[in-house]
């Protein structure tokens, strides 16, 4: 299907549904999770609330990837939060856990600018926030030619949510898959002169993905880890591929595709061990 991280295409899902939280706020879905877990707020400022539903629990872990591909379009500024929303540069946000934030716990971002010519007010700024956080906003930039306050997703050049574009973004940024990534040489494989399935079965058998039986109990699933071709108590991979067609080939004489395995081996062979270093 594309993709390799179960737990970040999950994520990548569950954001879609905030996504749509913010951009469909009038459909039906949003309207409802609205009226009874965040009626004065957004979905990027609610809270987890009492008693919260399965659903709800799932979406709000999502949040944090909404925030991270999330960014305001700046018009006016009358509709956007100066706390905990994602408006400056590259959509970081403002958090209302730092110290002296408070004062402008109810403003919104035009509070900060100059209207007549839309730019930042630099002394207001500069007076309100620290050095650092001051000089985050006055990089933000202003443009002109936007003509409404809009949440845009940063990661699409149309700046409309996608799947995949959340999903490459929790595989590279916010989900630990560094346990998908391996140093091998798997060019190697897809370059074969194969046909595609037996290329993909290379490929599974140097990711160790078959279900062979000793994988299968490492994966929790009650079976036998016994041969059931031959009396071995240990069906692994290595067993399955390389033992068993040999006692096949040399033990009972000569098998109906007994040439081919033997074939088969030795082209997968160098990669297995490859695989192994």
């Amino acid at each position: 299907m594309g993709f390799k991280d179960l737990t970040a295409f999950n994520l990548a899902m569950l954001v879609k549904q905030g996504w749509k939280f913010i951009t469909e706020s009038d459909s039906l879905v949003a309207c409802i999770f609205k009226a009874h877990y965040f009626p004065s707020g957004s979905y990027l400022t609610a809270l987890i609330g009492h008693n919260p539903s399965y659903v709800w629990q799932s979406i709000m872990r999502a949040r944090v990837v909404v925030r991270g591909g999330a960014r305001w379009s700046i018009r006016s500024g009358a509709s956007i939060s100066i706390l905990n929303e994602p408006w400056l540069l590259n959509g970081e946000y403002i958090s209302s856990n730092i110290q002296g934030t408070h004062f402008v716990h109810n403003f919104t971002i035009n509070s900060l600018m100059n209207l007549y010519d839309k730019s930042w007010n630099e002394q207001v700024v500069r007076q309100v926030f620290s050095v650092d956080i001051a000089d985050k906003i006055l990089h933000t930039p202003l443009i002109s030619q936007v003509d409404e306050d809009k949440i845009i997703w940063k990661a699409e050049r149309h700046s409309r949510y996608s799947v995949r574009s959340a999903y490459r973004l929790c595989v590279s940024e916010l989900v630990d898959s560094s346990h998908l990534w391996r140093p091998r040489y798997w060019s190697g494989i897809w370059n074969l002169k194969v046909p595609p399935k037996v290329r993909n079965l290379v490929w599974r058998m140097c990711r160790g993905c078959l279900p062979t039986r000793v994988r299968l109990l490492d994966k929790g699933v009650n079976c036998p880890t016994n041969c059931a071709s031959c009396d071995s108590n240990h069906a692994d991979l290595t067993h399955v591929f390389w033992i068993v067609p040999l006692l096949f080939r040399f033990g009972t004489g000569l098998v109906y595709g007994a040439s081919f395995s033997m074939r088969f081996l030795t082209l997968v062979q160098p990669w297995m061990l490859f695989s192994r270093c």
